[in-house]
């Protein structure tokens, strides 16, 4: 069985308040593009993982081999499986990527070893693996509340071809969140509804959606922040960056500008392009 395991980028990102169990309240809407991990699972006597690339861990620490032994405990399998991942996504930079890839394990072994369990219970068990792992469950655009947990699903067309550009930076989680300037007051201001009102006024857009991330992440990387300036003298109309970085992502009502602004950054950056109206396929595709 082949899946895709689609990045996602967070259009918008209010960090609320800090709480009491020292994790981070958030407001942010998550909405997935057309750049993808791909994985094949093949049933085995034992559930192991091999990846493609040798910056992937294949042992106990890899999100996609501890979704695959938390539905194996959770339901009492007995068939072991065979996972291995095409690595695509760029590695710890707010896509995602790893995320994505652990609910595509859980959402193929529901298949697989035709386990039958509801989206309900699937988000359950992806809420063990990480905060914004229950969103890929469903995927597709989600207002999300909490740590990133208490989604919303909605429809989101997005008019714009998105391009996404990836500098070889990696920024941490943790480090992004330890030189956080809170300045919020805690209450989340409805990014979906925002976002759905002005989507076609990209001026507002960009000065109602934020991500608080960016202030300090630009100051101690300076190149991220050049490469949103680029984006947006290439013709792009809206530019944030995703998460805690490194990548930044610009709307754009033209194709062909989409194209030269993605033909405008070195070669060892990553960068991907998604249609307007992009809608993602969680099915196998090999069926």
């Amino acid at each position: 069985m082949k899946l895709r395991a689609y990045a996602k980028i967070n259009i918008g990102l209010h960090v609320l308040r800090r709480r009491p169990d020292n994790f981070h309240d958030i407001e942010t809407v998550f909405h997935e593009i057309d750049l993808f991990d791909e994985i094949e699972l093949a049933l085995d006597d034992r559930t192991a993982m091999t990846a493609d690339s040798i910056l992937v861990p294949i042992d106990g620490t890899n999100l996609c081999l501890r979704a695959a032994l938390l539905m194996q405990k959770e339901k009492d399998v007995k068939e072991g499986v065979m996972i291995h991942l095409k690595k695509n996504i760029p590695i710890g930079a707010g896509l995602g990527g790893g995320s994505s890839d652990a609910t595509t394990v859980l959402r193929g072994l529901n298949k697989l070893w035709k386990l039958n369990i509801s989206n309900d219970k699937l988000r359950s068990l992806a809420s063990q693996l990480g905060a914004d792992v229950p969103f890929f469950v469903e995927g597709g655009s989600a207002y999300a509340t909490g740590r990133g947990e208490i989604l919303e699903h909605f429809s989101l067309d997005i008019p714009y071809w998105i391009v996404l550009v990836t500098p070889p930076i990696h920024v941490s989680t943790g480090w992004a969140y330890g030189h956080l300037k809170l300045h919020r007051n805690g209450k989340a201001e409805g990014l979906n509804s925002i976002l759905l009102k002005n989507l076609k006024n990209p001026k507002k857009l960009q000065s109602a959606l934020e991500n608080d991330f960016e202030s300090s992440v630009f100051e101690a990387h300076p190149d991220i922040q050049t490469v949103k300036k680029q984006l947006v003298e290439a013709g792009s109309v809206f530019s944030l960056m995703s998460g805690s970085g490194s990548s930044v992502f610009g709307f754009f009502k033209d194709e062909q500008k989409a194209r030269e602004a993605i033909s405008s950054f070195p070669k060892n950056y990553h960068t991907s392009l998604t249609a307007p109206e992009f809608k993602s396929n969680h099915q196998p595709v090999d069926e």
